[in-house]
């Protein structure tokens, strides 16, 4: 998930996640009145907003298969603030393996004692959230498995009404906050493909070992959802993980996804100082002052210089001015770790599309399209052929930074013996923004140096480093 203020009559997009259309007959008849309102809420803001807010969107948090007829251009939409951290020093130092497959899922202690929890990391949203479904009512979704249980924990509270956060006009939720029956701070994620995470905002520490645990943070405790995982959410907001517990960095390593079905690739996680941190080479964040507001500007996000892409040897006619920020916001590049696939602008995918077109057009799959935005997917078991015709892929960041996708891993399996190109198109998605996705950080750490506002980039076998 990313943000971006929503001033104009266009949705803009930050962090994008490709969900699924959900079916909507489990939802009650209360639930179906907020969905009015929502709608209503959405078509007033697109007219006018007297207040600021940014919108955000991510990648699904759940490996499904999509098919051509899939309609996965429905996005989670959450309004958050605009603030900044300014930590100084890491007051942690935590390692963790996550699961890979189409999102980075960790397995982190939460509550005092630690419950696991499963969190998608997500560099691209703002505020974390766990599952806490109530286990003895019987629901149309069955609870997720690894339900957040409060009252076991001598550490966990509630945000009561009187909270700032629960204040009418605080740009931070979908809708604003609001008060339940039992006085409590509630608030609503609503998405427009049906998904929805709606519960009571809590206070709740992380335990990662006896003499590390985070003060009581700010999340929410979901009671009713419908993915299955929660959300470490990880971007430059107030409400952060990294804001609240005050890191300075962190980093990740994501290997290349198993062919095997069902099978998750196993990555590596580091809060604070990274080992391995020697050989990496930073490119400085771009940072927009709170008051240069842009319609289409996502503030919170990790925002990178893009300069060029390589396909083999040709480097191609793309002016770098497509991939920073225009006067309205639109072209800036981010780092996010929730979207799967990268997505470019059309200046950017159209020139892309039309190398890959001269050396392997013949081969492309007419007429398929995964998750409504990419384009360039290939029939059969021939990748590595197709690879070897493309050529490596490679994102310029300059000072001889830069992403290096090698030919023998160009193509994406998104199943049914489809390969595709890793890239989508943005304006498919109502996006004016390039997004460089987790397929594209394969094979590589990838460290934000919040302190220094900076990102990090060095090459790894992901899969082979020690536990």
């Amino acid at each position: 998930m990313s943000i971006y203020n929503s001033l104009s009559h266009n949705l803009p997009l930050s962090s994008l996640t490709l969900t699924l259309t959900k079916k909507m007959s489990h939802i009650s008849k209360p639930l179906f009145l907020k969905l009015l309102y929502i709608f209503f809420f959405f078509f007033c803001n697109s007219v006018s907003l007297s207040w600021s807010s940014s919108l955000s969107l991510h990648f699904p948090l759940t490996s499904l298969r999509l098919t051509p007829t899939t309609n996965s251009s429905s996005f989670k939409t959450s309004l958050l603030s605009r603030r900044n951290p300014s930590p100084s020093s890491s007051p942690y130092t935590f390692r963790s393996n996550f699961k890979y497959s189409m999102a980075l899922i960790l397995s982190l202690p939460i509550g005092t004692p630690s419950q696991s929890q499963e969190l998608v990391l997500d560099t691209g949203s703002q505020l974390s959230w766990i599952q806490c479904h109530p286990k003895k009512i019987k629901k149309p979704l069955p609870p997720p498995t690894t339900s957040f249980d409060p009252s076991l924990s001598s550490s966990f509270s509630d945000l009561p009404c009187s909270h700032p956060l629960c204040k009418p006009r605080i740009p931070d939720f979908t809708l604003p906050t609001s008060c339940d029956s039992n006085r409590l701070c509630h608030y609503s994620y609503f998405y427009a493909d049906g998904t929805f995470a709606e519960g009571n905002l809590v206070k709740e520490k992380f335990t990662f070992s006896n003499s590390q645990t985070t003060p009581p943070l700010i999340l929410g405790c979901a009671k009713e959802s419908t993915d299955v995982k929660g959300i470490l959410g990880m971007n430059l907001g107030r409400l952060s993980f990294i804001s609240q517990a005050k890191i300075s960095k962190f980093s990740y390593c994501i290997p290349t996804r198993s062919n095997r079905p069902g099978l998750a690739s196993t990555g590596s996680f580091y809060l604070g100082e990274n080992p391995n941190s020697r050989g990496f080479k930073y490119v400085s964040l771009l940072t927009f002052p709170q008051s240069q507001r842009m319609p289409n500007l996502d503030p919170l996000a990790y925002t990178v210089p893009l300069l060029g892409i390589r396909i083999g040897q040709k480097r191609l006619n793309i002016p770098s001015s497509v991939f920073r920020p225009d006067a309205g916001g639109s072209g800036q590049t981010m780092v996010d770790s929730g979207s799967e696939f990268t997505h470019l602008v059309d200046v950017a995918y159209d020139k892309v599309k039309e190398e890959i077109v001269r050396l392997v057009g013949s081969r492309l799959k007419k007429g398929y399209v995964y998750g409504s935005t990419a384009d360039m997917c290939f029939d059969g078991n021939h990748q590595m052929v197709i690879g070897r015709l493309i050529g490596d892929l490679v994102f310029e960041f300059g000072r001889g930074v830069e992403i290096l996708v090698e030919k023998q891993r160009l193509l994406v399996n998104v199943g049914g013996g489809i390969h595709c190109v890793g890239i989508g198109r943005s304006s498919m998605l109502g996006a004016a923004s390039n997004i460089i996705g987790n397929v594209h950080q394969q094979n590589l750490w990838v460290e934000f140096d919040v302190a220094n506002r900076r990102v990090g980039f060095s090459k790894a076998e992901c899969s082979r480093l020690s536990p």
